[in-house]
């Protein structure tokens, strides 16, 4: 729930910055390409969210101190929530190159992020399970970041878990690489 708040608001300016100040053409008059500008952008963001991640490891430390925890589940929480900030990022980065508002990058960024969160929360599955299609339910439930953290959180690396962040991310990223490159 941090993230919801936190990643939107790192987000909001890696691309409407840009086109506010004019700076846009000046990147794009460098030898990068559009897409080396996107992954770039995105992986000096997904650094400093890493950096915020780990700066909480000294909690870790004094769990470990005080008792006898389960490293793997902590290594894969790590893992699971550095890879749902990637998704909100590569969201964030995508909803700031439709827009020279850095506002309304944030809120529209954040409101397709708790979409997904809740797309999959069981109140929203129970409703949908009286009126529609259970195959629509199961799309529904397994677009959501809930069941893909969840199961990372747990423990249980799963390759499905782990290709559902990366297509998320890559589609993203590739959307905002196509709104960039149609804006040139």
């Amino acid at each position: 729930w941090l993230f919801l708040l936190l990643v939107p608001a790192i987000a909001m300016r890696l691309w409407s910055e840009e086109y506010k100040g004019g700076t846009v053409e000046l990147l794009f008059t460098m030898p990068v390409s559009v897409g080396e500008a996107v992954l770039g952008k995105f992986l000096a963001a997904w650094a400093v969210l890493a950096v915020s991640l780990a700066l909480t490891f000294p909690a870790v430390v004094t769990v470990c101190v005080l008792g006898k925890p389960d490293y793997g589940i902590i290594a894969t929480g790590y893992l699971a929530s550095l890879l749902l900030a990637g998704t909100y990022l590569a969201i964030g980065s995508f909803t700031s190159s439709m827009t020279r508002n850095q506002i309304v990058s944030f809120i529209v960024s954040l409101v397709v992020c708790l979409l997904l969160i809740l797309i999959s929360h069981p109140s929203i599955s129970d409703f949908f399970t009286s009126w529609s299609p259970v195959w629509l339910v199961d799309v529904m439930s397994r677009a959501g970041v809930i069941e893909h953290f969840d199961n990372i959180k747990k423990g249980v690396i799963d390759l499905r878990d782990l290709l559902y962040f990366a297509s998320v991310i890559a589609a993203f990223l590739a959307a905002t690489g196509i709104t960039l490159y149609s804006k040139r």
